[in-house]
């Protein structure tokens, strides 16, 4: 084997060791993303239930609901589509209606999103990005006054 042959033989088999790492690196990261979505992303991408990922919004007026022990039931908005919530465990202090909230999890069956961590909003000027990006789409903003903004039709 000539010496050009033979370096390129190992460009080639240090190419495939590299290509082999990165599929094995990207396999492993896949389950690990959790996708943000918008109550309105919800309702018009067929969620499959058990797939996990980030739900953001606003809690529902009116929806806050408190179970047995830690369990609560409330409702995440962006004021175009509503996706109930089941959550067991201790709310951030933080957490109310009409606040921004992030939660994780996925939803069940019926359709109920089952939520293993909730985010709250920590000041009431600051709201996750991704949320206030999915409200400025839906038309809708809570801005630093916390008042409702819609934008003009």
């Amino acid at each position: 084997m000539t010496r050009k042959k033979r370096r390129g033989v190992l460009i080639a088999a240090a190419l495939g060791v590299l290509g082999l790492a990165a599929a094995l690196v990207l396999m492993a990261m896949e389950d690990s993303i959790v996708f943000f979505q918008s109550p309105s992303d919800v309702a018009s991408k067929a969620m499959a239930p058990g797939k996990r990922f980030r739900l953001g919004g606003l809690v529902s007026e009116g929806s806050l609901q408190r179970g047995q022990g830690t369990q609560v039931r409330f409702a995440v908005t962006d004021n175009a589509h509503t996706v109930r919530v089941v959550y067991s465990g201790l709310l951030p202090d933080l957490f109310r209606e009409g606040q921004g909230v992030v939660s994780e999890g996925a939803l069940d069956a019926s359709g109920v999103f089952v939520a293993d961590t909730v985010l709250a909003k920590h000041d009431e000027t600051y709201m996750p990005p991704e949320v206030a990006a999915s409200l400025k789409e839906q038309g809708v903003w809570r801005g630093g006054s916390g008042k409702a903004v819609q934008k003009a039709p």
